[in-house]
């Protein structure tokens, strides 16, 4: 987006309609986002006094283990509660144009018309950990705009799926029997960052020794660990039915006044920001990448070494 542009956007507008619940408003703050605006660090030092008061929620597993669902289950159950609820869902950039390929309301079309819940596609923009580059801003916007609790569907491609740890409260990680899930999870490091694990479709056959393999496996990888310690449970749930997702609620309720009893809920959304003034320093020095390529230049003919030139680039000091 140009300045010009940019500088016609009401900000303070935007924000305070937000606040007011209009999701028109909402939506345009995260569009913003997206874009990359030029007004956006005006909408950050706006939105800064409202945020810290959402649950974040990730939601992660391989795909064709019903994460959509669940998803659409969690939110009608939040909703019972009389909770606003926000969906984030990941999606795989288009190869066409970049946007998200499946639409909000395709999706989750149970919720479209609850004026308590909001639904946003984002898309990966190519990004392989499976989350947006601008989803921990688009979390700021939700969270300033009073949504009690901020869901983060993810794609589900593996290994990269440990970053959503970066930004939730607490992670989910579904599983289904007959996937080999067990072993997968084991593989990718996913028992790491599991906060609960959900073995959906438990009305498949497999599914209690799917449950019993990650009990198993949680109590090996965990014995060593110092310090407060966290036991995810293992839930088993039908999503479609919406079987089980009360305890689904429960779990996620027992993590979070762990975290809190415990001090890792600050420790962990520490983390969060400095994982995101990180990203955002890193976007900035990607614009310079004509710069980059002046200074291996340089360093390649013996002019400056690499140290220097790394300096040069973050200072923004470009000597020639």
């Amino acid at each position: 987006m140009s300045l010009a542009v940019a500088k016609a956007v009401d900000v303070a507008g935007l924000v305070d309609r937000a606040r007011d619940g209009e999701p028109r408003a909402v939506a345009r703050l995260i569009s913003l986002v997206e874009q990359g605006s030029s007004a956006l660090p005006e909408v950050a030092a706006a939105l800064a006094p409202h945020t810290g008061d959402a649950q974040v929620v990730g939601i992660t597993g391989a795909p064709g283990v019903g994460k959509s669902t669940s998803t659409n289950a969690l939110v009608r159950a939040y909703r019972e509660q009389g909770r606003r609820v926000a969906v984030i869902a990941v999606d795989p950039s288009s190869p066409f144009s970049g946007g998200a390929l499946l639409g909000d309301r395709v999706r989750m079309g149970d919720h479209a018309t609850d004026p308590g819940v909001f639904i946003r596609s984002m898309a990966t923009r190519g990004h392989l950990g499976g989350l947006s580059w601008a989803t921990p801003q688009a979390l700021r916007v939700l969270d300033a705009a009073g949504f009690d609790v901020i869901l983060v569907e993810t794609v589900g491609v593996g290994q990269s799926e440990v970053e959503i740890v970066a930004l939730a409260d607490t992670t989910l990680v579904l599983l289904a029997p007959g996937m080999g899930d067990g072993i997968q999870a084991a593989k990718a490091g996913i028992l790491e960052i599991a906060d609960v694990f959900v073995v959906n479709k438990a009305d498949r056959d497999g599914a209690d020794q799917t449950a019993r393999d990650l009990k198993y496996m949680i109590s090996l990888g965990r014995r060593d660990r110092e310090g407060p310690l966290w036991r995810p449970p293992v839930v088993k749930t039908v999503a479609a039915r919406t079987e089980g997702l009360d305890r689904v609620v429960e779990a996620i309720a027992e993590h979070r006044s762990w975290l809190a009893a415990h001090g890792e809920l600050e420790g962990r959304r520490l983390r969060r920001a400095g994982a995101e003034i990180e990203a955002i320093a890193v976007e900035r020095v990607r614009t310079r990448f004509g710069a980059v390529d002046q200074l291996a230049k340089r360093v390649v003919s013996g002019e400056l070494d690499p140290f220097a030139a790394a300096e040069q680039l973050i200072s923004g000091n470009l000597r020639s």
